[in-house]
């Protein structure tokens, strides 16, 4: 299946663009998207920062099932005070 990984602050800043289009397989999950991101943008493994993932608008966990059309989002850690 084909997504687009919308991104976002520090995330977009590595990576060098807003969008990273990726194929993966039909029963892929979050964890698998996130393990290819690390491939694709090797600064998100290397920084230990732990990103959350949104699917559809709202925050998916690692073992979720993806599906083509999907709308992906990597969240960067907030904070603030």
């Amino acid at each position: 299946m084909n997504l687009n990984v919308q991104l976002f602050a520090v995330a977009r800043d590595w990576a060098g663009r807003d969008q990273i289009p990726l194929e993966l397989p039909a029963d892929a999950t979050v964890e698998r998207l996130r393990r290819e991101l690390d491939r694709v943008v090797p600064r998100l493994a290397e920084s230990g920062v732990r990103f959350r993932i949104a699917v559809n608008d709202e925050f998916a966990a690692d073992h979720q099932q993806l599906h083509e059309n999907d709308s992906i989002a990597l969240i960067p850690p907030v904070s603030g005070g």
